[in-house]
């Protein structure tokens, strides 16, 4: 019975024991509270840590940096610009016993973060044009080479604040508030900024009717080019043609002139054999195989082909 006994004791003073004590680690830090009551200042330091059993509860909350991510909001800019605005921040738990008592746990702070934030985001895109949202300088649009259309060029506007101003604004007057629910609130940042999707229709009808047109243009230009092209090669043609042609004529002519020559070479040699070679040389070409001759005897070529045959004997 005493074994027994002694067996109880030394389980209940384990329990008893391990009811005492928690453990905090590095990345956390606990409130202890009693009945709902918080008990003495918030456990940052990490280790072994003792409490009354039973009764304390151990709240443990994470001082690490936690991330915020809002919603995608419809908002619209002061020059009715409807634009979806995304938006993100980085936030810690600063005061433990503050955010226990206004928050409770981080579901809560998250909500309050919608809240705050997004409250932010939306008036100060409401309060200023889309230009200031979506550039950070004055600097000059690139122009492409291609868009020469005066439409297309983009007019010159005067960045008053940028979207870096904008959102350091939107950091301040949201950290103003943080304190108060024992947040620290770090960086606020703009994730993405679009068109609502009525308005994207418009400039994506607009962007591929400004790539047809520049397409248009490129074709246009090319067909010009190549009609240049060719009448360019037509004309070196036509130039080299009568340049052929006339020095062809050239050489025609001198060697007209030279067989003139020979021929009158050859004709003050002999101008009866001259005269009976371009007689014969006449009739060779006049007379074929097929042709027949009906002669007299008076006829000047009988009298020559007689003639040629006296001699040829």
């Amino acid at each position: 019975m005493k074994k027994i006994f002694g067996w109880g004791a030394v389980f209940a003073a384990s329990i008893v024991g391990y009811s005492s004590t928690f453990t905090v680690w590095e990345y956390e830090q606990v409130v202890l509270t009693r009945f709902g009551e918080i008990q003495g200042d918030p456990i940052m330091e990490p280790g072994l840590h003792f409490k009354a059993p039973f009764i304390d509860q151990v709240l443990h909350f994470d001082k690490r940096w936690l991330a915020w991510v809002g919603d995608a909001n419809e908002i619209p800019t002061r020059d009715k610009k409807y634009i979806w605005v995304d938006a993100y921040a980085r936030w810690r738990i600063s005061d433990p016993v503050l955010f226990y008592m206004r928050l409770r746990d981080i579901r809560g702070a998250q909500s309050r973060l919608d809240d705050i934030i997004d409250g932010e985001v939306r008036n100060v895109i409401a309060n200023h044009d889309l230009i200031e949202i979506v550039r950070s300088n004055s600097r000059q649009f690139a122009i492409e080479e291609d868009s020469d259309n005066s439409e297309s060029k983009p007019a010159t506007f005067a960045v008053k604040y940028g979207r870096d101003k904008l959102r350091n604004l939107i950091l301040e007057k949201s950290s103003s508030v943080m304190p108060n629910y024992g947040i620290e609130l770090a960086d606020v940042q703009i994730k993405r900024v679009n068109y609502v999707q009525s308005v994207q229709l418009k400039v994506f009808d607009r962007m591929i009717s400004e790539r047809k047109r520049i397409a248009e243009r490129y074709r246009s230009e090319g067909l010009g080019k190549s009609a240049a092209m060719l009448g360019k090669i037509d004309r070196e043609l036509k130039a080299i043609e009568s340049e052929a042609k006339r020095k062809g004529t050239e050489i025609r002519g001198h060697a007209d002139a030279v067989a003139a020559d020979i021929y009158a070479n050859a004709y003050n040699r002999d101008p009866d054999f001259y005269r009976f070679f371009k007689t014969l040389e006449s009739y060779r070409k006049t007379i074929d195989d097929n042709t027949s001759l009906v002669m007299s005897t008076e006829s000047e070529l009988l009298q020559t082909l007689t003639t040629s045959l006296e001699s040829a004997r």
